[in-house]
């Protein structure tokens, strides 16, 4: 007979107090629930009159750079249990969610139609705090930042002169589907650095299968394209609602930039 409150502890609450892998368990169970929360936020949107354009997202990108500096306070040990579980997956996703959508029902209802400004405005301070915080521990590898952004940018650049000469890759036209590439080269990017020159280990079961398997983190370059690109193309034809298209890519944007952003920031600082 399964002991309930074991399993529990075991696949859920031991992963958060102690900061440890991941699990097919608990993969699955938060992929299901960034769905769910995906469908709500159209509804969300839907209900405040709210357009899932471009300027949405440009607005809504200093929160995900505050999310993933967040996550490096608890990194750095700049906070303490029990707080700092807050600040661990998934726990610190429900508080970036509850910050964000708080700022944008708040910005929304003071500055109508003109409130892109001041919630973007309102990431960015946060963003700029949680920086401040870090960087008052100091930088060890400062250089990363630069290496992570050059190969990130060379990939991505290389990507776009294949598209002139490779027509089924049009969809790279859409500046949303390239935001997302680059994002999630810029992660490929931190994660080849962290595991192959610094010796950090990657937390997810399939990455963490295949780069054991290849012996090198550089074959998350062609992992995150073999998903990637096939999934950008169907969800181009596949999904029609404007609005569920624009959020689900904003969705695979955070899944590539946060990381990133955290790596980095972590090798940077030697955390």
């Amino acid at each position: 007979m399964i002991d309930l409150a074991d399993w529990i502890y075991r696949y859920y609450i031991h992963p958060i107090i102690y900061d440890t892998s991941y699990n097919p368990v608990d993969t699955i169970t938060w992929a299901v629930v960034l769905g769910l929360a995906i469908l709500g936020l159209v509804k969300l949107f839907r209900h405040y009159r709210l357009a899932i354009d471009e300027r949405m997202v440009l607005s809504t990108l200093p929160y995900i750079l505050a999310g993933s500096s967040l996550r490096v306070i608890e990194d750095a040990e700049i906070v303490q249990p029990p707080w700092s579980y807050l600040l661990i997956t998934p726990l610190i996703f429900f508080l970036v969610f509850l910050v964000t959508a708080g700022s944008l029902i708040l910005t929304r209802r003071l500055q109508g139609d003109q409130f892109h400004h001041g919630y973007a405005a309102i990431g960015l301070a946060w963003t700029l705090f949680n920086l401040m915080l870090l960087f008052g521990v100091g930088l060890e590898n400062g250089w990363v930042i630069g290496v992570v952004f050059l190969l990130g940018s060379a990939l991505t650049g290389g990507l776009l002169l294949s598209r002139r000469a490779i027509s089924g890759l049009s969809f790279l036209d859409d500046r949303f589907n390239l935001m997302i590439v680059y994002a999630h080269m810029l992660d490929a990017s931190s994660t080849y650095l962290g595991v192959d020159w610094f010796g950090y280990y990657e937390k997810h079961v399939v990455p963490t299968f295949l780069i054991d398997l290849a012996g090198t983190a550089a074959v998350m370059y062609p992992l995150k394209l073999i998903v990637l690109l096939p999934a950008l193309f169907m969800i181009d034809k596949a999904i029609d609602d404007r609005s569920l298209r624009n959020l689900t890519k904003l969705a695979l944007i955070t899944l590539g930039l946060a990381p990133a952003v955290r790596n980095t920031l972590r090798l940077a600082l030697g955390v």
